[in-house]
This record gives C-alpha cells, structure tokens and sequence, in this order.
C-alpha cells in the first residue's frame, strides 16, 4: 500500500514523539516518586524500581571521563549528529520497510530521550532492573533503552526479511 508523503513524515515524527514522550514520563515518574535508596518490587526481585542518575552512556560507560570537552563530543555532539543522519535517511530513502522505519523511529525517539536529560540534567535516569536468576539479568535502564533496543531488534528482523527474500 502508497501512503502520501505527508503522511508518511507524519506517521514518522509521530513515533518519534511517542518514543520520547513515554521515555519523559516515565522518567518523571520516576525523578518524582522513587527514592534514591528505595527498591520497588513489580514482580517479586525479578522486575524492580529503583532510581539511579547515570552521567555516562549505555550502562555507565564513560561516566568517570574527567576531560569536560570530550565527554561532551562523545555523549552529546555525536549522538545529535548520528541521529541526525538516521533521520535524513529515514526522510529520504523511500524503500525502507514498515520494520526499518519503525525500528530507525524507536532508535531516535531513544535517542532523544536520553540526550534531553544529558542536556537538562547533566545525567539520565534510569529506573528499572530485571533480574530473572541466572538466565537474563540487565543493569539499570529506562524507557529510552527499551524503545533503543526494540528498534535494534526490529532492524534485524528486517535485515532477516530482505535476507530471505533475495535467497528465494
């Protein structure tokens, strides 16, 4: 099905906006009724709340960076630049799938959420952790993370798709 390009750019910038919006609200959920020290249990220890303000990126990373120069040209210039780019590329090329556009979307929306609280906090807040034993456990993330990794994981399912369809 041909959608117009208008809306297309609408439902686009709409998912972005969803991504970001519920990345923000649940942070200020969070900023606003969770403690510092407090462990909220959702299911038992696997699934908890518990806040924490990150100054780094993906799980800390470059938190300790003590030059204020290149901290900020790697947590912020750079990621404004590639987000940049993943927009332009999602605008301009016309053949992307239903699953790369809305994985790309999800990644920006991410994206955007993390780096306005870089820029209006000086740090990210992160609030949820799953532990599930010694199957699956994660360090603390938000709702950034999730809409970053869905998107991940819908790229390669369209990397998969375009796959089996060339070998067919």
């Amino acid at each position: 099905m041909k959608i117009s390009n208008s809306l297309r750019m609408l439902l686009i910038f709409g998912l972005i906006l969803i991504n970001v919006g519920c990345d923000q609200v649940s942070k200020s959920v969070a900023r606003n009724h969770i403690d510092e020290t407090e462990r909220i249990s959702v299911i038992g220890e696997y699934v908890v709340l518990m806040k924490t303000e990150n100054k780094g990126a993906f799980l800390g990373f470059m938190s300790s960076m003590e030059n204020p120069i290149l901290k900020s040209i790697f947590l912020i210039i750079l990621p404004i630049a590639v987000l940049f780019f993943i927009l332009r590329m999602i605008i301009i090329d016309k053949n992307l799938d239903r699953y790369m556009i809305f994985g790309l979307c999800c990644i920006i929306g991410g994206g955007i959420g993390n780096l306005y609280d870089r820029i209006l906090y000086r740090s990210v807040t992160d609030f949820m952790h799953i532990d599930l034993g010694g199957v699956f456990k994660t360090g603390i993330f938000n709702m950034a993370d999730v809409s970053v990794m869905l998107g991940t994981g819908l790229l390669i399912l369209s990397f998969i798709k375009r796959k089996e369809i060339s070998l067919s």
